[in-house]
């Protein structure tokens, strides 16, 4: 549908333009809108135009080879996609899904190119959305080569967490054990042996049962605590196994296909070579 010369405005991508070049590119330029959950293109499609966020949000992701969804960015108002495509010729990288009501602005090549003639500089915001794309690319390559299962979970720990786990470390240690026996032993001995000492408990240690009693029950708070915590790092650490075992079958069937066109070229470099040597042969 055709754009308004105002919905042009406020955007940093025309904000070289004066207002006679922005209502002659507003004739030129489409207006798209999107309902929330609506997909503008999927990965793969054939693409020849950008597109420029002028409200809602639109997320762009792809799946890799074991299915799951990675998300490469949520572009707000202002911000540009779509623009590989539109430069190279090929298909679609990404899938866009609109995550509220969007409105929109597209770009063709002939659109872009008036662009750039009445304002260089937004071939230059073009160019560092290209780059800044691709440092969000990198760094979610680096995330996802082998990723260890410990710093992914450590990442994520509450207050509470560490210190539950540091309980339930200690509570299994030799030390904890030591410190308990000798409380215990050092207890009975003040309220049964005649030390000198008031006894504050005599027996049956009517008020160390108690204490040992609400002992046992914070304990086991957090070791239960703790025991969930290392349950949802077992599920990290089945998920990471998962996606290298994925990865590593992915090599393996790739060198067997190489494995199999060598074999192939091999032959084929035989059966010339005997075709070379027979008439020699017969010849001889």
């Amino acid at each position: 549908m055709p754009c308004n010369a105002s919905l042009l405005e406020n955007v940093d991508f025309f904000e070289n333009l004066d207002d006679a070049d922005r209502a002659r590119l507003a004739e030129l330029v489409d207006l798209r809108e999107l309902a929330s959950g609506e997909k503008l293109f999927r990965a793969g499609d054939p693409g020849d135009s950008l597109f420029v966020v002028k409200t809602g949000q639109v997320e762009l992701y792809i799946r890799d080879t074991t299915g799951q969804k990675i998300v490469l960015s949520h572009l707000e108002p202002g911000e540009i996609f779509g623009e590989l495509a539109l430069l190279d010729g090929g298909a679609r990288t990404a899938t866009a899904l609109a995550t509220a009501d969007t409105t929109l602005i597209e770009l063709d090549r002939e659109d872009l190119l008036v662009l750039f003639q009445k304002a260089p500089t937004a071939a230059l915001r073009l160019l560092s959305v290209m780059g800044h794309m691709t440092r969000k690319a990198d760094e979610l390559l680096k995330k996802r080569v082998s990723r260890n299962v410990n710093e992914e979970v450590e990442e994520n720990l509450s207050t509470l967490q560490r210190v539950a786990d540091w309980i339930a470390w200690f509570s299994g240690s030799m030390l904890f054990l030591g410190l308990n026996l000798a409380w215990f032993a050092g207890w009975i001995a003040i309220n049964t042996m005649p030390l000198g000492l008031p006894r504050f408990d005599p027996f049956p240690f009517g008020l160390l049962t108690m204490i040992v009693s609400l002992e046992a029950i914070f304990l086991s708070c957090f070791v239960l605590i703790s025991q969930n915590r290392q349950a949802e790092k077992d599920r990290v650490r089945a998920d990471i196994e998962y996606e290298v075992n994925i990865k590593a079958e992915l090599e393996v069937a790739h060198l067997h296909e190489k494995t199999d066109q060598i074999h192939i070229d091999l032959l084929e470099r035989l059966a010339r070579i005997e075709k070379l040597v027979a008439p020699r042969s017969g010849t001889s």
